[in-house]
């Protein structure tokens, strides 16, 4: 008669357990992240933001004229102050430029630069333009769930999955559970160490849906440094013109 160790068993138990029983939490977790992601993004966004810009030197204000057609285009100019204005950005699916007017030269940015600040804020390129994806490009891993302020939320891992084209070793994502609306995410580099962390608030109607309308993403690494950007007029799910996400309409003066 052959005999079974513990470990055996288990082992034998496991392999017969229906494959959700592992996969349940990973799919609630992804469904979460995408549920978000969806809810932040739309299918279009067109409308005026504006990005506060704060160091323990300097700070300064820029209103953004901002166009984006799901994950695949997005266009932003900017239109104040005078010095920067007409400065804009554009990306179509992984490509992504910038035009400068003082010198009127567009500048293809490559996949390096990604992690660059944009126009000197705590938001990166990445942030900005999104060329990777929450959903598609990591793993996903509920780690906690607390209750605040009366609705539950999941703190969720993500982890790049190989050889994905992303700048991040790991991202920490707060979601309501019921909602599906962002509350904050820290960003660690490939050392694991906590870069920058970016909090939502503010959570109120804008357009269609109810979201948060204040971002404020604060460098960990730079003592006193952050970016707050507000949503002041934006609309979502509204027509776009296709020519909007031209390399000729980067170049046009406003």
């Amino acid at each position: 008669m052959k005999l079974f160790t513990v470990t055996t068993i288990i082992a034998l138990t496991i392999s017969f357990l229906p494959l959700s029983c592992f996969s349940a939490e990973n799919s609630t977790a992804r469904e979460l992240i995408k549920r978000s992601d969806e809810l932040m993004r739309g299918k279009s966004i067109a409308g005026i933001y504006s990005m506060e810009i704060n160091t323990p030197r300097w700070k300064r204000k820029l209103s953004l004229q901002v166009y984006s057609l799901g994950r695949e285009k997005i266009f932003i100019r900017i239109l104040s102050p005078a010095k920067e204005a007409g400065i804009a950005t554009l990306r179509i699916k992984n490509e992504m430029w910038n035009y400068l007017p003082s010198v009127e030269r567009v500048i293809k940015i490559p996949p390096s630069m990604m992690l660059q600040p944009w126009m000197g804020s705590d938001f990166a390129n990445d942030d900005l333009v999104k060329e990777s994806s929450i959903v598609n490009d990591y793993t996903h891993k509920i780690i906690s769930e607390q209750d605040i302020d009366g609705h539950p939320v999941c703190k969720i891992e993500l982890i790049p999955k190989p050889n994905a084209a992303v700048i991040w070793g790991k991202i920490i994502y707060w979601v309501r559970k019921d909602d599906y609306i962002p509350l904050r995410e820290e960003f660690y580099n490939e050392k694991m160490e906590l870069i920058k962390l970016l909090e939502y608030s503010d959570i109120g109607k804008v357009s269609d849906r109810i979201i948060p309308r204040t971002w404020k993403m604060k460098s960990i690494i730079k003592p006193n440094h952050y970016t707050i950007v507000k949503l002041v007029n934006v609309k979502y799910n509204t027509p776009i013109d296709e020519s909007i996400f031209t390399l000729a309409n980067l170049k046009k003066l406003q």
